[in-house]
């Protein structure tokens, strides 16, 4: 079973590039190389260095969320700067999180390993809780021994 913990967070904004996935929803494949091929995509064009420089912390965002029946993914960091041509300010809210940590040999593997462990054991181990959707987050928080460390951040709310 999957380690967790329940946080409170403050409301915070994260500045994001995104894209929508096209894949079906159940299609972890698809959806895994749609994420991959974006992130190769922002490192090479200089977008994921435009955030980094506005950022008020180290920590990269790959954030999930629905937008208008779509599914959206985002690079991102914290911050209330705008650049020219990101795609949203994303306000995750204020109120508690379920916290999953965990390392990966990339920000996506981090992502991909994590959001399973959240979503497929964490959340449901987790049963006076809900999430009720709105966006939600893999999070770089640093490098150790040649890996990424990170947590998945979910809001969540008492059943």
């Amino acid at each position: 079973m999957a380690e967790y913990t329940l946080e409170e967070k403050d409301s915070f904004t994260v500045l994001g590039f995104g894209t929508e996935l096209k894949s079906d929803y159940t299609d972890y494949a698809g959806i895994n190389q749609e994420k991959a091929d974006f992130w190769l995509a922002v490192r090479q064009d200089g977008r994921l260095d435009t955030l980094k420089s506005i950022a008020e912390n180290d920590y990269i965002f790959a954030v999930n969320e629905a937008v208008n029946n779509k599914m959206m993914h985002y690079a991102g960091v914290l911050t209330g700067t705008a650049v020219p041509g990101a795609t949203r300010m994303i306000q995750f809210p204020e109120g508690e999180y379920l916290v999953v940590k965990g390392e990966g040999a990339s920000l996506e593997e981090l992502g991909n390993t994590l959001a399973g462990l959240a979503f497929g054991q964490a959340l449901p181990d987790a049963a006076s809780y809900a999430y009720v959707g709105g966006p939600n987050a893999a999070v770089q928080t640093g490098q150790r021994d040649g890996l990424v460390v990170g947590e998945m951040w979910i809001p969540v709310v008492r059943r």
